[in-house]
């Protein structure tokens, strides 16, 4: 709990909704943090992490001051050493923004937000959180969506799950689970109905 905000995670494997989820939670009122975004922030030119990024891997800064995050992302994520590197500069600061914006909510009146991150559990992020909601599908409906958004075969679909935490752990983690097998209406009933069993907590 920050304050009297009760800070939610929300996560989930590739392909299973879970920035539909996200949305959904926004257009019912509810704010969603996402890391995503936050990650892009802390990066920005005149940001300390921006800083310590061109310190460490000068060749990834644009001549606009920007950092070439497809770059540093080939950079990195082939070499776990470097990869643990980039995070260590990274993620404190983006669980700090987190934190502060979630201060302001906490401010704003707001009794319930979301933090979505992909890596909550592999990081073990989600304790710190109160509660875990993980979205999930079955595979086959992540492989099609995966396929659709990234105009990628099945194989190399298949791959990405396959390098991902298996889904099973995710949902042994979980508080709270959204089954995002169904329609986007009866994904919308388990969206309402988890508001307000938190709501209600």
């Amino acid at each position: 709990m920050i304050g009297k905000l009760r800070f939610v995670g929300l996560t989930g494997g590739i392909g299973t909704g879970k920035s539909t989820v996200g949305e959904m939670l926004e257009a019912a009122g509810v704010p969603v943090l996402d890391a995503d975004v936050l990650a892009r922030e802390v990066v920005m030119p005149g940001q300390p992490a921006h800083a310590e990024i061109a310190a460490v891997w000068p060749d990834v800064i644009q001549a606009d001051g920007t950092i070439d995050r497809r770059k540093l992302g080939h950079r990195v994520f082939s070499d776990p050493a470097e990869r643990a590197r980039l995070e260590a500069i990274t993620h404190p600061r983006i669980q700090a923004r987190a934190l502060e914006l979630a201060r302001e909510l906490e401010a704003a009146g707001h009794r319930l937000a979301f933090y979505e991150a992909s890596l909550l559990v592999e990081t073990g992020g989600h304790r710190k959180f109160d509660g875990l909601v993980v979205v999930t599908a079955s595979e086959e409906q992540q492989l099609a969506r995966v396929m659709a958004r990234d105009h990628s075969t099945r194989e190399q679909a298949l791959a990405r799950l396959r390098a991902q935490m298996p889904a099973e752990e995710k949902r042994r983690a979980a508080t709270h689970l959204i089954d995002n097998s169904g329609d986007l209406d009866d994904t919308r009933r388990q969206v309402d109905a988890l508001i307000a069993t938190l709501r209600a907590a």
